[in-house]
């Protein structure tokens, strides 16, 4: 029935809230500005650098500190990609079990490319996955289904057979209009994007294991 499963990243395979986070307090100390609980950054993780910066530092795209913070962000973070981001607690095993089905799998990020291909590799997945697109790989991020629709190319598996897998209502808007099935999980970033049964998403996840569980009872080992 399914031929493969797309995930997003950030919130959704990795947690990468602890250097994102990490890194909006470097700038903080840097500003002279007192710095923020990890917690009280983690929900803003979804929105990338602007939520960052707006959680932080109360700022938005209009603020002339803007793009010196935005730059100086994005060179602070190069330099601390994965020193304590880690795969969420059964992915791993999540990976496994997709492998052990038959069943292709890839990401699907609105990161940077320049961020999002040496994070893949030092969370040694780059070997395992042919399918790594990132917010400027297609002409546009989601929630336009272009990035989505692109994996399913790079996978060679129909959108209607595939999952797309999401912690921000724009995954799963981008996986519906590609006509994917789309699944949500509570378990992310979740930003300001609503209550999690508003999404719209085919399905809603607690942890990882229940994607194995709902998979296998519908593919089986290969």
């Amino acid at each position: 029935m399914y031929e493969a499963v797309l995930f997003d990243l950030d919130g959704t395979l990795a947690d990468t809230a602890p250097d994102l986070g990490g890194t909006v307090n470097v700038l903080l100390r840097e500003e002279g500005r007192p710095q923020q609980p990890l917690e009280t950054l983690r929900p803003w993780v979804s929105q990338g650098v602007r939520g960052l910066l707006q959680a932080g530092f109360g700022i938005d795209s209009a603020d002339p500190d803007y793009e010196r913070l935005t730059q100086r962000f994005l060179d602070v973070y190069a330099k601390r990609l994965c020193a304590e981001t880690r795969l969420f607690d059964g992915v791993p095993e999540l990976l496994d079990a997709l492998e052990s089905m038959g069943l292709g799998w890839g990401i699907v990020t609105n990161k940077r490319m320049r961020f999002t291909d040496p994070l893949v590799e030092l969370l040694d997945l780059a070997q395992r996955t042919p399918c790594v697109v990132s917010g400027d790989t297609t002409a546009a991020a989601k929630p336009s289904p272009l990035p989505v629709l692109h994996a399913c190319t790079l996978l060679r598996c129909a959108p209607e057979r595939t999952l797309y897998v999401g912690d921000d209502r724009r995954d799963i808007e981008a996986g519906r209009a590609a006509g994917c099935l789309t699944v949500a999980v509570s378990y992310g970033y979740l930003g300001d994007s609503g209550p999690l049964d508003t999404w719209g998403a085919d399905l809603i996840i607690n942890h990882p294991a229940e994607l194995t569980a709902f998979l296998a009872s519908r593919v089986g080992p290969k």
